[in-house]
């Protein structure tokens, strides 16, 4: 009995030896600060603990659980970070690859509903008249605020000859009204000529005229076939469009700056953490339109991939950005697929311009300031997307036929000045006795 004693005696100062030894073993070592493998403990605790316990749980699923975890977790670090379910990833690679049945517009969930970012051209959407701006508060009844954007892209997408009713709130007069729009597929076409086609005609003074209303997979070959048919019809100058453009690809907008630079010039470079460059992208062949007068237009729903290309040609002196301050949405979002076919969007690094302004946030200035009002950018909206004339009274047809557009009108006329001073220049040097330095009159 005695030695039986003295054994649990001799066990429990062992005991005791090890854990007051344990406890000054880590006191001594260095704490480490950001450890994953104690944190993931903590996580898959509460994770265990949510799915057995929790009182309404009874159909909870890890993956549930684990996706609603992810989501949280990325929503806190910035507008443009996300966790994408399956199905929304699947509708980012139709966005990018340029068809999907739905009402046509870029939007964006807020805690008031969605954001109207951008209508698309052409679709049911901008020919009801949604403008960038406004605020969708309830499709079908169902009211959008805090709703997931996910959730709202199911609901306005749907077979297309079906109809979705919503309720749509215009910021300027706090006045809502009520739109039917029929769904459609919608083929996006994302380089225009002023008509909304893909005819590319020259203007009376023989300018040329693209819109471009996102960078998407086609866009750049879209853009080379729009400027084939203007340099055919021996165009003088031309205009670019990007207001309303929410951006897009960011190897599109490099490669569309590239046919505008010679060899060799920087046109955006994306720095993540502390500064440091991740990627540097420069023009790889020569100006396919050397000396041709460019104007870019803007307003403040270009975004993203506009902002690089007005950037990096103001910054470069190869165009005239005219317009409104844009966006300011100069971040880069990696897509990380995941192996459930899910993906997360999340923001690695920042654009800067060639003279290495920052983009985010702060956007890009024009060189001319030439705003429009809202009751401008409206109709002309309306004209661009012109309705079926029973939507519309004879008055209000008439007010939208007759639409003007000062911001474009402003850039042709800076075109057709230019022209005038160059041809001015070259007449002179000609009464002078100076000889052109083309290319032709060097290889002579």
């Amino acid at each position: 009995m005695k030695k039986k004693f003295i054994f649990h005696v001799v066990i429990s100062l062992l005991g005791l030896h090890l854990i007051v030894g344990t406890a000054l073993f880590l006191q001594a070592q260095p704490e480490e600060p950001d450890n994953i493998y104690p944190n993931i403990a903590v996580f898959t605790r509460a994770l265990e603990a949510v799915h057995k316990q929790y009182v309404d749980g009874d159909e909870l699923t890890y993956r549930e659980l684990i996706h609603r975890a992810l989501r949280g977790m990325l929503n806190t670090l910035d507008p443009h970070t996300e966790f994408m379910v399956p199905e929304k990833y699947d509708n980012l690679r139709e966005d990018t690859e340029g068809s999907f049945g739905g009402i046509g517009v870029v939007v964006q969930a807020t805690e008031k509903g969605l954001l109207v970012i951008s209508p698309i051209d052409g679709t049911p959407g901008a020919r009801a008249g949604l403008m960038s701006g406004e605020l969708i508060t309830s499709i079908d009844g169902t009211e959008t605020a805090g709703m997931k954007i996910q959730d709202a892209v199911k609901i306005l997408r749907g077979r297309p000859g079906t109809d979705v009713r919503i309720e749509v709130l215009s910021p300027d007069n706090d006045q809502t009204r009520n739109v039917t729009i029929t769904r459609a597929i919608v083929q996006v076409n994302t380089v225009t000529d002023l008509n909304g086609k893909q005819e590319f005609p020259l203007t009376e003074r023989g300018f040329g005229y693209v819109r471009l209303t996102k960078f998407g997979e086609k866009t750049n070959e879209e853009l080379g076939n729009a400027l084939e048919k203007l340099e055919a019809a021996g165009m003088k100058g031309i205009v670019i469009d990007l207001r309303d453009n929410p951006g897009g690809l960011l190897d599109v907008a490099v490669d569309i700056c590239d046919r505008f630079l010679p060899e060799g010039e920087l046109i955006v470079t994306t720095e993540g953490r502390q500064g440091k460059v991740l990627s540097l992208f420069k023009s790889r062949r020569r100006d396919q339109f050397p000396g041709l007068p460019m104007v870019i237009l803007v307003n403040s729903a270009s975004a993203s991939a506009s902002e690089i290309v007005s950037g990096c040609l103001q910054d470069l002196g190869r165009a005239i950005i005219l317009g409104e301050q844009t966006f300011g949405k100069g971040s880069v979002q990696s897509i990380i697929p995941l192996p459930d076919e899910s993906a997360i969007r999340l923001t690695t690094a920042k654009y800067y311009t060639p003279s290495h302004k920052v983009i985010h946030e702060k956007g890009i200035t024009p060189d001319i300031v030439a705003p429009m009002t809202r009751t401008e950018k409206e109709l002309l909206a309306r004209k661009r997307n012109f309705p079926e004339a029973g939507n519309y009274s004879e008055e209000e047809l008439n007010r939208i036929k007759s639409a003007r557009d000062p911001q474009l009108e402003r850039a042709l006329d800076l075109l057709h000045g230019t022209s005038r001073y160059e041809a001015m220049l070259q007449s002179e040097s000609a009464k002078q006795g100076f000889v052109s330095r083309t290319p032709q009159a060097e290889a002579q």
